[in-house]
């Protein structure tokens, strides 16, 4: 099997469900699942506290954003404006008023998407705000990794979830773009998390979405630029 080819990878079991559940990745039907889940079992509930502990880690570098100061009046002016167009007098019927409240609901989202939307409004040129996530796994091997691509720091951010690299041997980190021929992104560093750097040359690939793959290498890589070893886990990059 090619690194093309193996890019359909298995959940992975509880732990993978619930590291996916932290990240956000899950759909609404999979999040009530693990929201009860959570709840009604114990274990489970575990293991998605130490997901939250560690990923944590991964944005760590990661300041929060806080809003303009100006977000605030500008909301103010949206919803309670005396200046904004007005009946000349209101009417009896107006708090019965289906157009009324509609019109209020709208100017109440729009508030809302604005209060959301301003920390972006403006990023800079350099710094694109797009994250995605792949899970790493392959069939017949105990290897799992969760990936966490940053556009903005031009990194991926790697969480071992399960296995462990023979004596003597390294994981490389692969990107596959179709039936292109894959392209090394370096050695995964040892450790529970680790981070790999992307090349200018990666980055817009990945961007667009791509299969990650982890190959078992000789020490410190391949020594041939292409996979020598075994493919250990796979998957495809998506939207957060």
């Amino acid at each position: 099997m090619t690194l093309a080819e193996d890019n359909g990878p298995e959940r992975g079991g509880d732990d993978l469900f619930a590291a996916e559940y932290v990240l956000g990745v899950l759909s609404a039907e999979e999040r009530q699942i693990a929201s009860r889940r959570i709840d009604s079992e114990a274990d489970f509930a575990r293991l998605v506290d130490d997901w939250e502990v560690r990923l944590s880690s991964l944005a760590a570098a990661y300041p929060e954003i806080e809003p303009p100061a100006s977000v605030k009046p500008a909301i103010d002016r949206r919803l309670f404006s005396t200046t904004a167009a007005a009946p000349a007098a209101p009417r009896a019927g107006l708090w019965s008023s289906l157009a009324f409240w509609r019109g209020l609901a709208a100017a109440a989202v729009a508030a809302l998407a604005l209060y959301i939307a301003v920390p972006y409004l403006n990023p800079p040129a350099s710094q694109p705000q797009t994250r995605l996530v792949a899970s790493l796994a392959a069939e017949g091997s105990d290897v799992k990794y969760l990936a966490v691509y940053d556009a903005a720091r031009h990194d991926v951010g790697l969480s071992l979830v399960s296995g462990e690299r023979a004596a003597g041997k390294d994981f490389e980190l692969w990107m596959i773009e179709g039936k292109n021929a894959p392209v090394s992104m370096g050695v995964i560093p040892a450790g529970q998390t680790a981070h790999v750097t992307v090349a200018p040359a990666v980055q817009q690939k990945l961007a667009r979405g791509a299969v990650l793959a982890v190959s078992l290498e000789p020490a410190g890589g391949s020594p041939t630029g292409q996979p020598t070893g075994p493919v250990v886990a796979a998957g495809d990059l998506k939207g957060i």
